[in-house]
This record gives structure tokens, C-alpha cells and sequence, in this order.
């Protein structure tokens, strides 16, 4: 064992009852240098680009010096449908970690995703875990890290900047000056294309390099990507939840000469750029990826894209340095990569096929690697599948579901639980009835894992107000779903030996996975319709009895379709708080019809992208957000309150 890993309560920092603020907790322990941490992951000094004593990025050729046989037992942890206060996924990925590595002695590696700051200054606070049960330094990582979710902030509105100004040009430009401005000659008479304009002539089958050899006809169809207004879907993105920014009216200044159209704003996180990021496998799949991104559609119904747009090299330029995963480490000092962004409700919502697979070959065939899916299963874990594991082509060995007796009361019929709000009584006394109840929650959550082909243990967070009886109901009715183990845990309190006996659980399904070949399938075959993918989804996960189309999704479903994209994956924006699209819909319900308002293309990253219901791809404030605690000790430099 590495002798700076920390076993808390045994050989390092004492356990605290009652457990302090998860800043406090953080800020108690003193993290190794992450040059430690890296060497103890068996990685390569000329691997680690150090940002900092406690971050480093891990260079993507990593995967180079370690065996391509290499194959970790690989764990996805996702969850029940959460109440707003979130049910410990987070702090479970880990607890189960650190349970794994310091006190089991396994090799390991967790793979999380880096926080948006909308919610680490919003309602529901960061996402380094809580408890004895974090990632640190917990600061920097839940604020700017290594700079990723800025970089792709960047990259997406240079994309908003250039569609709109190419608009502009061609709308105030007769074809020949728009040509000669796109292709000016140099100070010798000569003039050349750039490599980003050869992949546009290539797209038009323009079979010519010189831009002097090009027909009238030929140069109007280079120059004019002849974008209809109506049908621009890229939208400018921001790290921040601000409702006011859904709808906005650009172009109002009289120097764009009355060009307005109406847009919006998305959170950083849900930019196709992030689904880039989180698909990618190389820096040359990036670059191809980033360069087919739609933007919009021109007015003979064509896609045109960011390479139409002559952007996609750049684009790949500003995001070079995110290609790399940032290694930081638990309280308990095992290793930890972190790539991609979260909010699975209305983006892809996993961690990077690109640190999955560097610590996959890491920890060697013998090792974990426990890697976190956003928000309940229905979302996170069911896109983790079709989408993440369709690209990768790994397959998990095991799924843990987490859930609270808080979640599976309210899901029982127990009162709303509302964040900044005390808890109704009915969630801190004994009520069995109303927790057993709710476990029709849990157990389609376990039924849809299982028909992926993956077996199941439940993660069981214990709260102080849970009673024997409350957590032995639940126990029964996951295994009678079928789930190989449920196991209570302690690590928000105890850290990794609280998470102990779901570390042998997981260890114990992994090894059984194993003697066999994998039984893991995906919800739909790709090349069935877009309507039938969405319908598949639909049915077999959330419970519906059927989709309605609004007239803009069958429209648009229409346009995919005929422009080719009809064979991609199905990447839905629902709610999380509900297996339907109606967030009051608690349970496991089902007869209901999922209705979807509109459907996007992310042909970059690979998905289509159905809206459910009324979903906003950018969260609001609100009245009390979470940053009227948070400041900084002036002597210490500390940073106080953040959660």
C-alpha cells in the first residue's frame, strides 16, 4: 500500500462526530503531492503535467504505455430518481473508492465528472462527495479546476461569433467580393485555400485546390453557406444559471443593419463541445468530431457545420489541452481522474470515455475503476449504455444503484421535499409502510440495469433518522428485484471503511461477471428509426405507454432523418426528478404519454437530442442560492462555505 494513503479512524485523521461541513472536513487533511498520487497509479513522470501540488492533467498518450490487454473491472454508479437534496451518488462513487483502495487494498482509480459552477453557486452546492468521502483539494475542484468547462465555454461562442458574422457578410456582400475576401491574393498575386476550406469543396465534390481554377457557379456555392435564419439551432453557453438568458434577441445594434433573430443561452455543461469532450478517443477523432458539428441548416435544407463554417481546426486548437483528464485524489488519497461535465437531465452526463479508458489500463486487469453516471438510472446509467458504451465498445461488470429511505418515503407518497426547506416529520420517524411503498422506485431502477445485462448492488445510504426495520424493507424488496446484494452505508460518516462491505459486494459481483462472457446489450439497435429509438427509450425505461410529437419534433425528426443522422443515438432532456416528464410523478409510474417538444443534432458528438416536456437547458437562481455563504478568510486565503 502506498504510505501516504489515509485510512481514516485507523492511521491518518480521526473521524469527527457529528461530521462537520464538507469544507471543514476537506480542509482538515493535508493532500500528498500529486506527483505521489500518479506514481502510486503507475503513471509515467512525462505523463503528468502538474498544475499546481495538488492537480495534474494526465497526458492522453498515457494510454500508450500500458498494455492494450489491460482491463480493469469496470463499475458505472448511478442512482434512484433523487429528491432535490440528491441521495449521496457523488459521495458514494467515493466512499466506494476509497473503501477499495485504502482499506480492501485493491488498486483503483474513481472517474468523475467536473462540476458546473451553476450549481456550486446555485441550489445544490458542488459535487466533490460529502463527508469523510470527498475529493480534494475540494475548492479547486469544484470551482475552476484546469480550466476544461472555461475552455469549451470559449470554443462554443468563437462558433456563435463566427455563424453569426458569416450571416452578416453574406447578407451585405455580392458573391464575387464575398469570394475574393474569403480567398485574398498575397502581396505576389497568389492565392491558396486553407486546409479547413479543402474539407468544405471536398463536401460540395469540388475537385480543385486552386481557387483560381473555380467556375462563377462553383465559387457562389463555396462562398455562400446561405444560412436560414429560421433554422439556426447553435446557441451561445455560460457556466452560470441564469434564467434570463433562455430567450434573447441579438444583432439590435444598428451596426449589424437590423439582422436581429431571436436565440438563448444553455449552460456550459450541455454545449455539444462537452459531449465532444466526453466521446472523444483521440485527438484526431476530436478534431473530426468538432469539425461535423451542425450549426444550423441552409435554405435547400442542408446541415452546415462548424467546417462549412471554417472554425472546426480552431476549435480543436482551443480545446487541445481538455483532451487530457485532471488527476486530484480522495480523502483517503486514492487516485482520481476527472473529465466532462455533469447534468445528465439535459446533456450526456458522464465522465470521459477518454479517462475511463487511461484508468482502465492503469489499475491493470486485477484493479476497479468506479466511474459515475449523472442523476437517477433512467437518465445517467441509460446513457452511459447506449450512447458511452456503444463508442467505447467496453462493457461495465457491474452497476450500484444508490438510494436513501428519504428518497423512497417521498416516492412512497410522502410530502414534497423542497431544498432550503426543513424535512417533514414524516421523513425523520419510523414509517416502513411508506419506505416499502416507495421501493417501486428502486426496483425498476434495478429491473432496467438488469436489462442492460448488468447485475446490480445497491448502495443503501444510511441517514441518523433511519430506523432497522426502514432499511431491512428496502434490503428485501432489491433483492427481490434481483439485485445481487444491497448493502448499508456509512462513508459520509466513517469515509472508506464505512463503504467497506459495498467495496466486498462489489468486488465479490465483479469476479462472478467475469467467469462468463459479457451478457451486456443495448435498448435499440441504431439503425432503427429516430421515432422508434425515442419510443424504445420511452417504454422500456421510463414506463410510458406511448410518445406524442409536436409539430416542430416531427418536423424536425423529419429533417434529421433526411440529412442523415436518422442512424445516431438517442440522448433525452427530461426531467430527473421523474421516471415521466412530469416531475410531480413520484414512484414508478406508468399508461403516461412522454411528450417531446422539440429534437436538436449533435452530429459532433453523436446523438440526437429529444426535449421532453418543458426543459430548460438553463438552470435559474434561487431566492437563496448557495453563494450568500460563500467567501474568503482574508488572513488564511481560505475559502469559506462552499458545500
Amino acid at each position: 500500500m502506498p504510505t501516504y494513503l489515509r485510512r481514516f479512524g485507523k492511521d491518518a485523521a480521526q473521524i469527527v462526530e457529528p461530521v462537520p461541513s464538507d469544507i471543514d472536513v476537506a480542509q482538515a487533511v493535508e493532500p500528498a503531492h500529486i506527483t505521489q498520487v500518479a506514481t502510486a497509479a503507475g503513471f509515467h513522470p512525462d505523463d503528468v503535467l502538474q498544475h499546481g501540488p495538488h492537480k495534474a492533467k494526465i497526458d492522453i498518450g498515457a494510454l500508450k504505455r500500458f498494455p492494450a490487454s489491460n482491463k480493469g473491472n469496470y463499475v458505472v454508479v448511478a442512482g434512484i430518481t433523487p429528491t432535490p437534496l440528491g441521495e449521496g451518488k457523488s459521495t458514494t462513487t467515493v466512499g466506494l473508492c476509497q473503501a477499495l483502495g485504502a482499506h480492501l487494498n485493491k488498486k483503483v482509480i474513481t472517474v468523475v465528472r467536473q462540476p458546473s459552477q451553476g450549481p456550486t453557486f446555485g441550489i445544490k452546492g458542488g459535487a466533490a462527495g460529502g463527508g469523510y468521502a470527498q475529493v480534494i483539494p475540494m475548492e479547486e475542484f469544484n470551482l475552476h479546476l484546469t480550466g476544461d468547462i472555461h475552455a469549451i465555454t470559449a470554443a462554443n461562442n468563437l462558433v456563435s461569433a463566427a455563424l453569426d458574422a458569416r450571416m452578416f457578410h453574406e447578407a451585405t456582400q455580392k458573391d464575387e467580393a464575398l469570394y475574393n475576401r474569403l480567398c485574398p491574393a498575397d502581396k505576389d498575386g497568389n492565392r491558396r485555400f486553407s486546409p479547413v476550406m479543402l474539407r468544405r469543396l471536398k463536401k460540395l465534390g469540388i475537385a480543385k485546390t486552386d481557387p483560381n481554377e473555380l467556375t462563377p457557379e462553383e465559387r457562389t456555392s463555396f462562398a455562400r453557406l446561405d444560412v436560414d435564419p429560421e433554422k439556426v439551432t447553435w446557441r451561445r453557453v455560460l457556466d452560470t444559471n441564469d434564467r434570463f438568458l433562455r430567450k434573447i434577441t441579438v444583432g439590435q445594434n444598428p451596426t449589424e443593419k437590423g439582422m436581429e433573430r431571436v436565440t438563448g443561452f444553455d449552460i456550459a455543461v450541455a454545449s455539444e463541445i462537452m459531449a465532444v469532450l466526453a466521446l472523444t478517443t483521440s485527438l484526431a477523432d476530436m478534431r473530426e468530431r468538432l469539425g461535423r458539428m451542425v450549426v444550423a441548416t441552409d435554405r435547400s435544407d442542408n446541415p452546415v457545420t462548424t467546417d462549412d463554417l471554417g472554425v472546426g481546426g480552431a476549435l480543436t486548437v482551443m480545446m487541445k489541452d481538455t483532451i487530457h483528464p485532471t488527476l486530484m485524489q480522495t480523502l483517503e488519497g486514492t487516485p482520481v481522474l476527472v473529465h466532462a461535465g455533469p447534468f445528465a437531465n439535459i446533456a450526456h452526463g458522464n465522465s470521459s470515455i477518454v479517462a475511463d479508458q487511461i484508468a482502465l489500463r492503469a489499475v491493470g486487469n486485477d484493479g476497479y475503476v468506479v466511474t459515475e453516471a449523472g442523476f437517477g438510472a433512467d437518465i445517467g446509467m441509460e446513457k452511459f449504455c447506449n450512447i458511452k458504451c456503444r463508442y467505447s465498445g467496453i462493457d461495465p461488470d457491474c452497476a450500484v444503484i444508490v438510494a436513501t429511505v428519504r428518497a423512497l418515503k417521498m416516492h412512497g407518497g410522502g410530502p414534497p421535499v423542497v431544498a432550503g426547506k426543513p424535512l417533514d416529520h414524516a421523513y425523520k420517524s419510523e414509517n416502513v409502510e411508506l419506505a416499502s411503498r416507495g421501493t417501486c422506485n428502486l426496483v425498476r431502477h434495478i429491473e432496467n440495469a438488469r436489462g442492460f445485462g448488468i447485475p446490480v448492488v445497491v448502495a443503501l445510504n444510511r441517514f441518523a433518522t433511519d430506523t432497522e426495520a426502514e432499511l431491512a424493507a428496502v434490503k428485501a424488496a432489491a433483492l427481490a428485484a434481483g439485485a445481487s446484494d444491497c448493502v448499508v452505508c456509512e462513508h459520509h460518516a466513517k469515509g472508506g471503511a464505512g463503504a467497506a462491505d459495498l467495496g466486498n459486494a462489489v468486488a465479490r459481483v465483479c469476479e462472478e461477471a467475469r467467469k462468463g462472457p459479457s451478457t451486456f446489450k443495448f435498448t435499440y439497435p441504431v439503425e432503427q428509426s429516430l421515432k422508434e429509438k425515442i419510443e424504445a427509450i420511452a417504454t422500456k425505461i421510463y414506463g410510458a405507454s406511448g410518445v406524442s410529437y409536436s409539430a416542430l419534433a416531427e418536423e424536425k425528426i423529419a429533417l434529421f432523418t433526411k440529412q442523415g443522422f436518422g442512424n445516431l443515438p438517442i440522448c433525452m432532456a427530461k426531467t430527473q426528478y421523474s421516471f415521466s416528464h412530469d416531475a410531480t410523478l413520484k414512484g414508478a409510474p406508468v399508461g403516461f404519454t412522454l411528450p417531446v417538444n422539440d429534437v436538436r443534432c449533435s452530429a459532433g458528438a453523436g446523438f440526437i437530442y429529444p426535449l421532453i416536456g418543458d426543459m430548460p437547458t438553463i438552470p435559474g437562481l434561487p431566492t437563496r442560492p448557495a453563494y450568500y455563504e460563500i467567501d474568503i478568510d482574508l488572513e488564511t486565503g481560505k475559502v469559506l462555505g462552499l458545500s
